[in-house]
């Protein structure tokens, strides 16, 4: 059995007040470890985790925004639209089960849900989450770079013109906001780099689509 996130996983449940479900963290990690996956796998995991340690003092509920972080991407399939939903379920079910509060149980569905990129968060600890979950877009060029081909891999089955289609109207949403981050931390510190890494990406999959 991978021993990948072992001591987190145990200090969560001991924050929770709640014993550790048994078979529960191996099954998340063999999920993330699935071969389809590019970027989301265990790499992107570990990085948010050590994203959410470096702003954890601002977090209200931290245990349960690790939780939230260990199954957003947990059920990842590319050609089905409800990843997120069927993830969150699993977060709220696993919970309960396990005897956590019904209350909290509910908000780290809700936090899961939350990764779907969908809105602007208005909760502390959502807005810190989805900070986390975005921050590869602040990465440095070369992890940047190594992200967009990752990507790219896990949508292998869309012909590369739907592909360049789709990733401009993704990438170019998030350069819209008035803000890619809506915590102070992760906004002073990386939404410079995540604007420049944006555009120029979208610039190369302009050069793509029109080459000289």
């Amino acid at each position: 059995m991978s021993a990948f996130g072992r001591d987190r996983w145990e200090a969560i449940w001991y924050a929770l007040r709640t014993a550790e479900p048994p078979g529960l963290r191996a099954r998340l990690v063999a999920c993330w470890d699935e071969p389809h996956r590019a970027y989301h796998t265990l790499q992107h995991l570990q990085e948010c985790f050590d994203r959410l340690d470096e702003a954890v003092a601002a977090a209200e509920r931290p245990a349960e925004i690790e939780l939230a972080l260990w199954f957003h991407d947990a059920i990842y399939d590319t050609r089905a639209p409800d990843s997120e939903e069927r993830s969150a379920r699993w977060a709220r079910q696993s919970l309960v089960e396990a005897g956590v509060a019904v209350e909290a149980a509910r908000r780290v569905e809700a936090l899961v849900l939350a990764t779907k990129h969908s809105g602007i968060p208005d909760d502390p600890d959502t807005r810190i989450l989805i900070d986390v979950d975005l921050s590869i877009l602040g990465a440095g060029p070369d992890r940047y770079a190594e992200y967009e081909r990752q990507v790219r891999k896990e949508y292998s089955w869309v012909p590369e013109d739907g592909f360049r289609a789709a990733r401009r109207r993704i990438l170019s949403s998030f350069l819209t906001r008035p803000r890619i981050y809506g915590t102070e931390w992760f906004h002073d510190r990386l939404e410079t780099r995540a604007r420049d890494n944006l555009e120029s990406a979208l610039r190369s999959l302009e050069a793509a689509e029109n080459p000289i």
